[in-house]
């Protein structure tokens, strides 16, 4: 121990954290705040964090270097999305061989052209190629790069794209003739990533960002050649609670206005040809949320009203103004949960979960129903690419724990599936590896599904390590979905697990209700049983468990780490939100007034109390915790820095363990890490490094 790096000591600087009730919380550790991220203090304090990583991680380099190897040699150098068509162009996104951005193009339509046969050209290099956004030369030089969004013009002849070099999802909007290959001078700053083009093909509409807090505020519309300053505003949102985006209809009738909180909808929309006044669908009403498209003179939506727990779908007329006007298309039922949904001229296509796990149903005009077929007891399917609604084929994406994301294409006549393109995983073979679905039980008596994967010949009897992974927020479903960088993992011996705990919608809305305000203990008690029960069962050796989790997920590990630390070995917490109370106390910060119906509003002492009783920087307490390493981003817009750095400052202070504690500060970028296919991977690798070296884990894989 002697010889081991030390880390910095934080100072402590008195601070009182004061609710609107009167409830008081000391906070030494406030001052690593910096909103301007300028302050020399501040910033050596981790500058000095990432040299103590630095020394602390320098004896597990080669394992750094292997895994990376590794990881990076399952990903092929130069692949291509699939191609989908739409106005008469084929569009598709490519990467070239050791860059780390893609490329963005498109080819012209011709008589006979299918995916297949366009995916083949570009794969042989053919001529034809149009270059949109060559994203690599847009990055040169830059430590952060990211396109957000681009969007074409209904002429096919003009481009615009939505740029962020910094990392903290405030974006630039930029042009382009595409006939021309001249980009504009023109540029709109402070906006989200969210584009749509009028019929005109001059009138780009855009959501312009709130330029402390990142709320999407404002709609405005923009008229190539003239000056950014003159942009007419078209709406304004008042009630910061809500997030706001824009959108074509399915039919490209409508130019749509989508506003959302965490319990309620509204959508206002305007015809595309002449988007001057925007009409309300049907107003908004706390606890009912909707979604709306529009094809064949009607409106189809997805809402949870009149008691709709699980959602139904239902129709409307085009001009339809209110909820009144809505009738039932396909019912609600209280077993299957409608989660998303497709128009097509002759079928709906519906994304469903039962049983947890997701499901594509076909629904035909004539009222019946089918679903498309799935391959294993775990998995994950989705809706891909389908721009045209004119057309019997269906598109979609599968994938699992041993299964590589499948596009298939599916003739909804015939019920023929062809596969159009299966991820491409240098040196994987599925058939060496199991994926199992399995039902933990709660505390309360709930069944909790849980998805493992491990390498064939794994012996359940209790000795190996593990890696157990949940996310448990915001309604958002972890599906098992395959994961490159786990092959490494789990061809050194380890089980990979992921709890489908409350908090998400796996099993539908009362799951996630059930994880969230009030009940968001229900998350973090859920992720402790479903260790329980896999060590139980013999996945796992008691002693080599490893927690995983970021963002929201990041709360969970800090949540588990005060609860149940005798559990786990080692803790990755990736941009961890762990300062709960102290953030939903300020509305300056983005996102704590969206999210008052997620977490509560701490204003109310009854939100108050709960939250402090979970929150993991205020639970800290002298006991032994699991060696951690806690990662996040400077720039980060979601879960500011200073969050993990206080935290990381007050668990060192108080841990009575030896285990190392470790903060990784990435000084260039926001909540994603860092932007490019392959630079992210370095930092996975050196978190998958500690993690194997506190497990015990082999440093060379066994096939």
């Amino acid at each position: 121990m002697s010889d081991r790096p030390q880390p910095p000591r934080a100072t402590k600087t008195p601070h009182v954290v004061r609710a609107p009730h009167g409830a008081e919380r000391e906070d030494a550790y406030y001052w690593l705040r910096d909103d301007k991220r300028v302050d020399p203090q501040v910033i050596a304090h981790l500058d000095a964090e990432n040299a103590y990583a630095d020394a602390l991680l320098a004896p597990l380099e080669p394992l750094q270097a292997q895994l990376y190897s590794e990881i990076v040699g399952r990903i092929r150098q130069d692949d291509t999305s699939v191609p989908y068509r739409e106005r008469g162009w084929w569009y598709y996104s490519r990467f070239e061989a050791g860059k780390d951005y893609p490329i963005h193009a498109r080819r012209a339509d011709h008589p006979g052209a299918d995916a297949a046969a366009v995916l083949a050209a570009v794969e042989a290099g053919s001529d034809g190629e149009q270059v949109l956004l060559d994203v690599n030369a847009m990055a040169a030089g830059k430590d952060y790069f990211s396109i957000g969004d681009y969007a074409i013009s209904q002429d096919n002849m003009r481009l615009a794209w939505a740029e962020d070099a910094v990392g903290r999802r405030q974006y630039t909007i930029r042009f382009r003739d595409l006939a021309t290959g001249v980009e504009a001078t023109e540029t709109i700053g402070g906006v989200a990533p969210n584009l749509v083009w009028a019929d005109d093909n001059r009138t780009l509409f855009y959501v312009e960002n709130d330029p402390d807090t990142l709320l999407t505020v404002r709609v405005k519309q923009h008229v190539l050649g003239t000056p950014a300053s003159d942009d007419a505003l078209v709406y304004e949102e008042h009630d910061d609670s809500f997030y706001m985006g824009i959108d074509r209809s399915r039919d490209d009738r409508f130019l749509c206005i989508e506003l959302d909180s965490t319990v309620s909808s509204e959508l206002r929309y305007a015809p595309a040809s002449d988007p001057v006044e925007f009409r309300v669908l049907a107003p908004r009403a706390r606890d009912v949320e909707y979604q709306a498209d529009h094809l064949g003179g009607r409106w189809v939506i997805r809402s949870n009203d009149a008691g709709a727990t699980n959602f139904k779908l239902s129709t409307a007329p085009s001009d339809a103004g209110s909820r009144a006007q809505w009738q039932d298309l396909v019912p609600h039922r209280d077993d299957v949960f409608i989660d998303d949904y497709e128009l097509f001229d002759d079928f709906i296509a519906i994304a469903e979960r039962s049983g947890g796990l997701e499901r594509l149903c076909l629904r035909r005009g004539d009222g019946g129903t089918s679903l498309v077929q799935v391959d294993e007891p775990a998995y994950s399917i989705g809706l891909s690419a389908n721009s045209e609604p004119d057309t019997p084929l269906l598109r979609y994406v599968y994938t699992s724990l041993t299964t590589p994301a499948t596009t298939y294409e599916l003739d909804t006549g015939s019920g023929a599936r062809r596969l159009l393109k299966r991820q491409a995983v240098p040196g994987y073979e599925p058939d060496a590896y199991a994926t199992e679905r399995l039902w933990a039980t709660a505390r309360d008596g709930t069944r909790v599904p849980v998805s493992v994967v491990y390498r064939k010949g794994l012996r359940k009897d209790g000795s190996a390590a593990m890696l157990q992974y949940a996310y448990g927020s915001y309604g958002h479903s972890e599906d098992p979905a395959f994961n490159g960088p786990v092959v490494s993992l789990l061809d050194r011996g380890m089980v990979y697990a992921v709890a489908h705990i409350r908090g998400g919608q796996e099993m539908g809305r009362a799951w996630y209700d059930n994880g969230r305000l009030l009940n968001k203990r229900n998350t973090f008690t859920d992720f402790i049983d479903v260790t329980d029960f896999l060590v139980g069962e013999g996945f796992a050796a008691p002693d080599r468990v490893a927690a995983y989790g970021g963002s929201a997920g990041g709360l969970l590990m800090g949540a588990i780490a005060n609860l149940a630390p005798e559990k786990y070995r080692v803790i990755l917490s990736q941009v961890p939100f762990v300062d709960v109370v102290t953030t939903m106390l300020d509305p300056t910060i983005p996102l704590t007034t969206n999210e008052y119906d997620e977490w509560g509003n701490p204003e109310q002492r009854a939100f108050y109390d709960y939250m402090l009783g979970y929150s993991p920087y205020d639970n800290l307490r002298a006991q032994a915790y699991p060696a951690m390493f806690v990662g996040t981003g400077l720039w980060d817009s979601q879960v500011q820095y200073w969050e993990p750095a206080k935290y990381v400052a007050r668990l060192r202070e108080l841990n009575t363990a030896s285990g190392p504690v470790l903060l990784r500060t990435n000084m260039d970028a926001g909540h994603g890490g860092k932007s490019g296919r392959f630079r992210r991977y370095r930092e996975l690798a050196e978190m998958y490094a500690f993690a194997l070296d506190q497990l015990g884990v082999a440093t060379a894989p066994d096939r």
